[in-house]
């Protein structure tokens, strides 16, 4: 394989869950404003994200195949993002308690040296347990999900407060659709196994 892939993201988990694909990548930092439009749906803004950090990926790497994701979680028809502090976790997975969240997550794969370019977005669905206020705050004190949607972290104690998960990919709910995205590779001539 000779193509360079670049991976549009400084998202360690993102940058975890490609490496589970055994490719060489390197990431760079895409600079891009992430405040949704007036009236963009969940699915059109992450579609619009994905898109634009592959192409502010390419504009660094022009001759690269760049990876570029977003995700948003959709709680009760509301656009929720990452708390960043305590109080806000507190309230994100009250909210959350006993009712389905829909994570949204755009995936983009832009060819540089071709042109060529491919975006989908991916839905998966979290169905939380009825929590007690005590057992969030225990949550959220044990694993400080601040910088995570949602107020959760799936692939630690997070898998706790739910009572069922619906979706193509479990890696989607950490912010990466692998499944899709080894299929958006294939299409560019780079083959996983």
């Amino acid at each position: 394989m000779s193509a360079k892939i670049v991976l549009a993201s400084t998202s360690t988990f993102r940058q975890q869950l490609l490496e589970k694909l055994q490719l060489e990548f390197t990431s760079c930092s895409p600079d891009v404003d992430e405040t949704a439009f007036e009236n963009e749906s969940p699915s059109e803004l992450v579609y619009r994200l994905a898109n634009s950090k592959a192409a502010a990926g390419v504009s660094q790497n022009p001759n690269a195949i760049v990876i570029g994701s977003d995700q948003v979680a959709v709680i009760d028809g509301h656009i929720i993002g990452k708390p960043l502090n305590r109080d806000t976790a507190i309230k994100q997975l009250t909210a959350a308690s006993g009712k389905a969240i829909t994570f949204y997550t755009g995936l983009a794969v832009h060819n540089g040296a071709n042109g060529q370019q491919e975006a989908i977005v991916e839905p998966f669905i979290v169905h939380f347990r009825s929590l007690t206020h005590e057992q969030i705050c225990n949550y959220v004190d044990l694993e400080q999900p601040f910088y995570c949607a949602g107020s959760f972290k799936s692939e630690g104690l997070g898998i706790a407060l739910f009572d069922r998960l619906e979706g193509k990919d479990p890696n989607t709910l950490i912010g990466l659709p692998l499944i899709s995205l080894i299929d958006l590779l294939t299409k560019q001539g780079i083959h996983i196994l």
